[in-house]
């Protein structure tokens, strides 16, 4: 059994391949494709290398038969070219789930403390100006999950906590513990009106590139708040900062962008009320070692010839 894998990644985790399967052969490819051995017979890689570099293996691999990528989500990969080889697709999703829900919920609290405000505050305006601010609370207002994955879960359970309503939409609706209501794909647009804030986690498919759009903004509560830690590409820019600069939303807060790194010049930058962060949302010193455990697991897995876990659905995309 042959196993390609990052250069970068070699050092740290051959000894943990080797415990797990003793008998496999770990072939490094640089960030530049170059490896360090054959790759005529080799049946697993993990992907966590530039687009480019993979799509070059896939070709150089003809007997290909399981990729695991780090990442969650994988509207980067070529899915016509793994379907038609019958390679299975797993990730890591889950991985990132604690952190990026954390930041969630610290957006959703900056918002309502207006925490943005008072930082901004000069010495001699804090006690004058500041001492007027109105703060909101969490507790009793709505929260709405777009997306109900791994991450959305992780969301809920937090805002749960601080005593708001959560709502949600997935693609198969079932009753959660602690969620008020969960809609399938198709009923989130009825849920905005109650909604105080609106986060996006949903995987960036055909089905929900652009979603996001004019009628969705205008469907919006009044002087609610959007967050979106999913894809850029979900949601209809002109659209948002149409929305934001009327006034009809209170702010946004995007941690993924129509374009990364986000041009110097792009109008998102100066819209009203808008909180920009580049695409960290993920990030944890234990991010690292959780995205490996799915891979180990599943190594594991295919040694012993059990069914992997996270495998992606490589028609709809997640």
């Amino acid at each position: 059994m042959k196993l390609i894998i990052p250069q970068s990644l070699a050092d740290e985790i051959t000894p943990r391949i080797h415990e797990i399967a003793r008998t496999v052969v770990v072939v490094p490819v640089d960030d530049h494709g170059r490896t360090g051995g054959s790759l005529d017979d080799a049946e697993i890689l993990l992907r966590a290398m530039p687009r480019a570099v993979f799509t070059r293996l896939l070709e150089a691999a003809p007997q290909l038969r399981w990729v695991h990528t780090l990442s969650a989500g994988i509207d980067s990969f070529p899915t016509a070219q793994l379907r038609q080889r019958k390679v299975v697709l797993t990730n890591s999703s889950g991985a990132h789930a604690i952190p990026i829900s954390e930041f969630v919920m610290a957006t959703v609290l900056a918002q309502a403390k207006k925490m943005r405000e008072i930082a901004a505050l000069s010495p001699d305006a804090s006690w004058k100006i500041g001492r007027q601010f109105e703060l909101g609370e969490l507790y009793g207002s709505t929260l709405l999950i777009i997306g109900f994955g791994s991450i959305g879960r992780e969301v809920a359970r937090r805002a749960t906590a601080f005593g708001m309503r959560v709502l949600a939409s997935r693609r198969r609706p079932a009753p959660v513990d602690g969620v008020a209501m969960v809609v399938g794909e198709a009923g989130w647009r009825t849920l905005l009106p109650d909604s105080d804030y609106v986060v996006i986690c949903a995987p960036l498919t055909d089905a929900t590139r652009g979603m996001f759009d004019q009628a969705a903004f205008a469907a919006m509560k009044p002087g609610a708040y959007l967050i979106n830690i999913a894809r850029g590409a979900i949601l209809d820019t002109n659209a948002l900062l149409a929305v934001l600069q009327n006034g009809h939303l209170a702010g946004a807060a995007l941690d993924v962008l129509p374009e990364e790194p986000l041009p110097t010049d792009h109008p998102l930058w100066v819209a009203p009320n808008m909180s920009i962060s580049p695409h960290i949302s993920g990030s944890s010193p234990r991010t690292n070692a959780r995205e490996l455990e799915y891979f180990f697991d599943n190594l594991r897995r295919y040694a012993a010839g059990e069914p992997l876990v996270n495998v992606v659905d490589l028609e709809a995309g997640y």
